[in-house]
């Protein structure tokens, strides 16, 4: 690192990161939870406004859900808070997180406790709002540095379910983007993301035809007995390539009726494109197929709304920068393809390269055993303030 580079590192300080962790962790901020997320909005609008530029919240974009009685609802998201400096800036990048956690607001795991010493044992306290309160840290050092660099910041409220809500608001702030950091928690161990897979959340939404159970039964159509045979040919047409989850079967009724209603829905994680036009075919073909061999009609809902994210020469490139920054910081980086999805994804398919582990380390996430490793928060918000210095500068990309 130059003198100047260590000046600019030097005054990220563990206290005021680790602070704005545990008040965030303290507010309940479940995807659905709009009053949490609302609350949590404002403490992070607070926290950013410290950054120059135009603060704002934007609204979600309308998305509706497949009910179990096989319908469709509106589904309410909170507020996107996005932050944009220097947009006149010919070079400029992309920051981007998520305010929503996995726990609702009436789940058990409410409450942050330390483990040790390092360890925050809390719920969203790696994914992440540790993560959150790291980037701010290192935009704030970036920011004395007295940089041209443009950037936008993005924390989205429904990254946990797809970021769905958000998806517009992604494609429109990559836009024009020389590169992308997202703060998703480092990989157990405290390795870097590469390649993901996409994935699609489907509902496939099975009418059949009520009988009595008993006396007419031939005259029934069994929905929930087609969508079991539909979840059993979907689980077999599996392969590594391509993941498929059936999830779980909405429907039936009194045991002395044939159920006229099933919902099945199913996940599926294709590694590359290919697999992803293999998996949509996939799925119109076996549907087609069973609706005709238990004469059911079956509507399929979803879509794949995280592309599958391959590695590419840019992307190369901005992993090259951040492990020569990494290692003139005294961290060695270690990379790994990863069967997991996030906000990256969307982000790789504009066009833009993207690194999307540059939270905190830690483990379990998505489990009441989450926790955030607190002696990771300064040495990665100095490789924030230190990445973004070099693209600043020109450096690789």
């Amino acid at each position: 690192m130059t003198r100047d580079e260590a000046a600019l590192v030097e005054p990220i300080a563990r206290d005021a990161i680790a602070d704005r962790v545990l008040a965030w962790t303290a507010i309940n901020s479940g995807t659905a939870n709009l009053a949490g997320l609302a609350e949590t909005a404002a403490l992070l609008a607070d926290a950013f406004a410290v950054l120059p530029g135009a603060l704002t919240l934007e609204e979600p974009q309308p998305v509706e859900t497949v009910t179990a009685a096989g319908k469709l609802a509106p589904v309410a998201h909170g507020r996107h808070l996005v932050l944009r400096v220097r947009p006149e800036a010919e070079r400029r990048v992309l920051l981007t997180g998520h305010m929503d956690t996995v726990y609702a607001a009436d789940h058990p795991f409410q409450a942050s406790t330390w483990l040790d010493a390092d360890r925050l044992n809390g719920p969203g306290a790696a994914d992440m709002k540790g993560g959150l309160a790291l980037m701010l840290a290192g935009l704030v050092a970036f920011e004395a540095g007295r940089p041209t660099l443009g950037y936008d910041v993005l924390i989205n409220s429904d990254e946990e379910t797809g970021s769905a809500a958000s998806a517009p608001l992604i494609a429109e702030l990559a836009r024009g983007k020389i590169a992308a950091l997202t703060y998703e928690p480092a990989l157990p161990g405290g390795g870097m993301a590469r390649a993901r897979p996409g994935s699609g959340n489907f509902a496939a939404v099975v009418t059949g035809r009520a009988a009595h159970a008993g006396r007419n039964p031939e005259d029934g159509r069994n929905a929930v007995v087609a969508a079991g045979d539909l979840a059993l040919r979907l689980h077999r047409a599996r392969h590594p390539a391509l993941r498929i989850n059936p999830a779980k079967i909405d429907g039936g009724g009194p045991s002395n009726s044939v159920p006229a209603l099933a919902v099945l829905r199913v996940n599926l994680r294709p590694h590359g494109p290919a697999e992803a036009a293999e998996a949509q075919a996939l799925l119109d073909r076996l549907v087609a197929e069973v609706a005709c061999d238990h004469d059911v009609t079956i509507a399929l809902h979803g879509h794949f709304g995280r592309p599958p994210k391959p590695i590419d020469a840019g992307a190369e490139r901005l992993f090259a920068l951040v492990s020569r920054a990494a290692a003139d910081l005294g961290e060695s980086l270690a990379w790994h393809d990863t069967g997991g999805v996030c906000d990256g994804n969307n982000i790789a398919a504009c066009g833009v390269p993207v690194l999307d582990t540059m939270g905190a380390r830690g483990d379990f996430i998505h489990s009441p055993q989450e926790y955030c490793d607190m002696a990771s928060l300064v040495p990665r918000a100095r490789l924030t303030a230190l990445v973004l210095h070099r693209l600043d500068r020109g450096d690789g990309l």
